[in-house]
């Protein structure tokens, strides 16, 4: 079973405080090993990463910042979650889910994609097939490869949570230790913790709104089981009944759950009782097989930027600062 954030990390209560003793053995291992030198890669890397354990957005941003990049061949890094695979490994567009993971599926659709724990290695490999710019999905906390830039990923509903490290709270490191080592960041959604007010009055700080794909206004007036098994589950549902569909039913599952054939058997079931539509994110459609994948209509997301400009000028100075 996948995890789930416990609900005192978004309260700085009793519990909290008292497992805080505990947070400054995470602090103290993290920062021995983000000071670590890694590997000065050849080219530009450019990692999207943030400072709290589950979903911020950091694989949409890099799926934007992708697509921005395919002029200076940009090849993505990451672990792959989930996925059976051990050492270095170029995600192929008909790799099982089982090996490689969901979210370098998603990826891959975008450019060359590497897993691999060890990402100097998949770095080199990604280099040696000629990338101009490595991009890292996550990674911040990782040190076997140098970035060029960092940027700190946050998502806006949620912010650093109770504030406090693991075990005491959902921070990876101290706020500001993970800020200092970035060169901007970004924050998806409206800032409904003050979140921007805990970053450093330096740091370059953009701002993007999760957006549906056009498909979505086909489900207006429409009635819809929907069904996620992403880290906030909820930032899928809520754009669904903003569009006007009607969710008789809203199934959250844990990040990258493999669903089980009797699980999807109830939701199809769920779906043809109610006369509804069966939906889904991209990210859990890669995790279906096909005959149930063709019953489930997909609504991707990206990202809108507040000022689009921003983005495109940061990631030409992130560029030049390499050359």
């Amino acid at each position: 079973m996948m995890f789930r954030a416990p609900a005192f990390w978004s309260d700085d209560g009793l519990i909290a405080k008292a497992l805080s003793p505990l947070s400054a053995i995470t602090a103290t291992i993290t920062a021995r090993r983000v000071a670590c030198p890694g590997w000065v890669a050849p080219v530009p890397v450019i990692c999207c990463g943030n400072v709290t354990v589950g979903g911020a957005g950091k694989t949409t941003l890099a799926l934007d910042l992708a697509r921005r990049l395919t002029r200076a061949n940009v090849h993505i890094l990451l672990r792959g979650y989930g996925g059976s695979s051990r050492g270095v490994h170029r995600v192929a567009l008909d790799d099982p889910v089982s090996v490689v993971g969901d979210e370098a599926l998603l990826l891959a659709a975008a450019a060359p994609t590497w897993t691999g724990a060890d990402r100097a290695a998949s770095a080199r490999s990604a280099v040696g097939a000629g990338a101009g710019v490595l991009l890292m999905d996550d990674g911040l906390q990782n040190s076997t490869l140098a970035k060029t830039a960092s940027i700190l990923v946050i998502d806006g509903r949620t912010g650093f949570g109770n504030g406090r490290v693991l075990p005491a709270g959902p921070l990876r490191e101290p706020i500001a230790t993970a800020a200092n080592r970035c060169r901007a960041a970004v924050i998806i959604g409206q800032d409904e913790t003050g979140a921007t007010a805990q970053l450093p009055p330096s740091l370059a700080i953009l701002r993007a709104d999760l957006v549906q794909n056009s498909s979505i206004a086909a489900l207006h007036g429409q009635s819809v089981v929907a069904f996620a098994g992403i880290a906030l589950p909820e930032k899928f549902f809520a754009p669904l009944r903003q569009a006007g569909a009607t969710l008789v039913a809203a199934r959250p599952f844990p990040d990258h759950h493999v669903y089980t054939h009797i699980e999807l058997q109830d939701l199809l079931r769920e779906a043809d009782e109610q006369n509804a539509i069966l939906v889904t994110t991209p990210k859990d459609a890669v995790r279906l097989p096909p005959s149930v994948r063709a019953r489930v209509t997909v609504i991707g997301v990206g990202l809108k930027w507040e000022d689009d400009r921003q983005i495109d000028q940061l990631l030409a100075k992130f560029i030049g600062s390499k050359a």
